[in-house]
């Protein structure tokens, strides 16, 4: 894959109501201008979760680009042209994606739900944030691959590796 425009990515979880949307702020903002991130769902929640939104904001993230939508957005003929799509949900890494113009580089990072937390408000507030890590760590190390010299085996294997890393501390 060689420099030119930034490079298309589009995070996919089910309900793209919290892990999918942290991600696409992230890589937004890691991506410098290299990446231009996106998000969706195959079955959205049609709101993004409001302690997904707390956590991005008090980390000072603009939260006006957030909104649970489908995937079916970006599947039309008129969406943007997608170089990478990454699931980071289980539930979606198992269901059938629509098929995406021009063969984007695919991976599953699969990230707990913290939606799905129980327990006190710290407790829900800790899982949030832990996935924000989780997603942190695997994104910034995804920004800093060499894009220009990497083909695209290279990208999907380096892709799916990052997926697998499950650091406990980062």
């Amino acid at each position: 894959m060689t420099d030119h425009k930034p490079f298309n990515v589009l995070f996919l979880c089910t309900a793209n109501s919290s892990r999918s949307i942290m991600a696409e702020a992230l890589l937004n903002r890691l991506g410098q201008g290299k990446f231009k991130a996106f998000s969706a769902g195959s079955q959205p929640k049609g709101k993004v979760h409001p302690l997904a939104l707390e956590l991005l904001q008090s980390l000072n993230y603009d939260t006006s680009f957030a909104r649970s939508k489908s995937w079916d957005e970006f599947a039309t003929p008129d969406a943007p042209k997608m170089d990478f799509v990454l699931t980071v949900c289980d539930d979606a890494a198992n269901e059938a994606c629509p098929v995406w113009p021009g063969q984007p580089v695919s991976a599953h990072w699969g990230v707990p739900d913290p939606a799905a937390a129980e327990g006190s408000e710290p407790e829900k507030h800790f899982a949030f944030a832990e996935a924000y890590r989780m997603l942190n760590n695997r994104i910034s190390t995804f920004t800093s691959l060499p894009m220009s010299s990497l083909d695209k085996l290279a990208l999907k294997q380096r892709l799916d590796e990052i997926g697998r890393d499950r650091p406990n501390a980062g």
